[in-house]
């Protein structure tokens, strides 16, 4: 009988390390790997793509979204082949480019898709005008695999109502999600962790922005500021996220022109702010 203990306590003993070695499945990753930051290039409109480079290794951002300016859907692949190998090279990754124009024409459209993969991007951003265009945008998800992420804006544009965008969400793959602005999201009147939770898992990028609304002569303006000085409720969108084990990108953006003009004091408070409450 003692034999037999020992040899049972052996094997549940082997048992239990073995799950300790065994490696991390996929959700278990994700709860580690978390939130990253990242910068929108809109924030850097008035840099070169080589100015941009520098300045997101000055910052140590290692991911980077970038706008039309910097990287051109519609360039050639030795363009991208060019620039990418800058960013490689910077150890650097363009993770997704946009806010992305899109067209009624299925192979204007192609053009994303094709500088996404060649890019390894796995999500575009974009903001459809016209809700027909949803047609061959879902089309084009299927055949490359790469995910779309809707982008808002304020107040009496497409996609400024959440529930416009839940609309979306819910007739079309499950590939096809949000890409939420904070401070557009805020300016619209809306609490950035209430909208992060009814988008219900879609969110699959977000551009870290702030903003507070004034009065001027009776009418209401956005003003674009640092990031956790405005009215954003970053203290309950950061709780959601946790609670999601969220681990896509935050990137940095700025509308505010004085900004742009030289964000260096504006970016390093927003990564200030992120790693000060992201944990």
């Amino acid at each position: 009988m003692k034999a037999l203990s020992l040899r049972r306590f052996l094997l549940s003993t082997l048992a239990v390390a073995a799950l300790s070695l065994a490696p991390l499945n996929s959700a278990q990753a994700a709860d580690k790997s978390g939130p990253k930051l990242g910068i929108q290039s809109w924030s850097c409109r008035n840099m070169s793509f080589d100015q941009l480079v520098d300045f997101a290794v000055k910052q140590d951002i290692k991911y980077l979204q970038m706008i039309s300016k910097h990287i051109d859907p519609n360039g050639t692949k030795e363009d991208w082949a060019k620039k990418k190998a800058v960013l490689d090279s910077k150890g650097l990754v363009c993770y997704t480019f946009g806010v992305a124009g899109t067209s009624m024409k299925k192979e204007e459209n192609r053009k994303l898709f094709e500088m996404a993969k060649f890019l390894g991007c796995k999500v575009i951003v974009v903001e459809p005008r016209d809700m027909a265009i949803w047609d061959n945008l879902e089309e084009l998800v299927k055949e490359y695999d790469i995910k779309l992420a809707i982008h808002n804006h304020g107040k009496g544009t497409v996609y400024g109502d959440p529930e416009t965008v839940k609309k979306v969400l819910n007739s079309r793959d499950k590939r096809i999600g949000a890409c939420m602005d904070v401070g557009w999201i805020t300016a619209a009147g809306y609490d950035a962790a209430e909208i992060f939770k009814g988008y219900n898992g879609r969110v699959y990028d977000m551009h870290l922005k702030d903003k507070k609304i004034e009065k001027v002569d009776g009418k209401e303006v956005y003003l674009d500021v640092e990031v956790g000085t405005g009215a954003a409720n970053y203290k309950g969108l950061f709780a959601e996220m946790k609670k999601a084990n969220w681990n896509g990108v935050m990137a940095i953006e700025t509308d505010n022109k004085s900004f742009a003009e030289e964000p260096t004091k504006f970016v390093e408070g927003a990564a200030k702010f992120f790693k000060a409450n992201v944990k």
